[in-house]
């Protein structure tokens, strides 16, 4: 079946002498695995700088079923990047990004328009930010988790400042769980301000180095939780160098 559709690079890597393997993250189809040759020339359709992580490109394809390896036709760029590989923050924030989504996302097979929408404004976003960004990575994996099914959940307990989270149910409680997988209150907090932070207002919540990783440490062990087999990142500690101050 002969298909177009806008997709999201999240990773790709070089198979032999002139192919190439990219995962795409696609609005209608959701996650396929494509195999295409690349021309050594410059007069070829599928070019490998089109299959940059993060990039945000339009594909048409011969979507097979069962297939593991799609056939892609052509791909052209939709929204060209004017800063991100350009600004070592950002590029260090994207690469950190695609590799996460790269992982998280293993098992959404089929079209998700309103996860497609939000990471693609997301990363819109981010292009075009000219400061004010050093918190991007807490507020998109906060707000991810809503899309996947494990957004905290926030009780009538949840306001107070004595309250412990449980990682694994992802609900605030007033008492520490039997397990060990939880945050007493003092880290608790932490999941209170990401949860605050949206694009617009995260410039305002001002972190050290040291707290932001320790935001993002978290981050990671609740996904961890909530998503089996979910690896150690390689691009983490280049992320962790980032933004001594805000």
């Amino acid at each position: 079946m002969l298909v177009k559709t806008e997709a999201v690079v999240l990773h790709s890597f070089k198979y032999g002498e002139n192919r190439l393997i990219a995962d795409l993250f696609t609005r209608e189809h959701g996650r396929l695995s494509f195999i295409m040759n690349i021309p050594k020339t410059s007069k070829g359709r599928l070019k490998k700088q089109l299959f940059q992580p993060l990039s945000l490109i339009d594909v048409e394809c011969d979507l097979r079923p069962n297939v593991q390896l799609q056939h892609l036709r052509d791909a052209r760029m939709t929204d060209p990047f004017s800063s991100i590989p350009f600004e070592p923050a950002k590029l260090a924030i994207s690469l950190f990004i695609a590799e996460f989504l790269y992982h998280a996302l293993r098992g959404e097979r089929e079209g998700n328009a309103q996860l497609f929408d939000y990471m693609t404004n997301s990363i819109r976003w981010l292009d075009a930010a000219t400061t004010g960004y050093a918190n991007f990575h807490l507020a998109f994996l906060m707000r991810l988790s809503r899309f996947l099914g494990f957004y905290p959940l926030i009780k009538e307990e949840g306001a107070r400042s004595d309250t412990y989270f449980d990682l694994r149910a992802g609900t605030f409680c007033s008492e520490a769980p039997l397990h060990h997988d939880f945050l007493a209150p003092e880290e608790a907090a932490h999941i209170h301000t990401m949860m605050r932070m949206d694009f617009q207002t995260m410039h305002l919540f001002r972190m050290n180095r040291n707290e932001r990783n320790r935001c993002l440490d978290i981050m990671l062990t609740y996904y961890q939780l909530h998503l089996p087999d979910f690896p150690e990142l390689k691009s983490l500690p280049v992320l962790q160098e980032l933004f001594r101050e805000t």
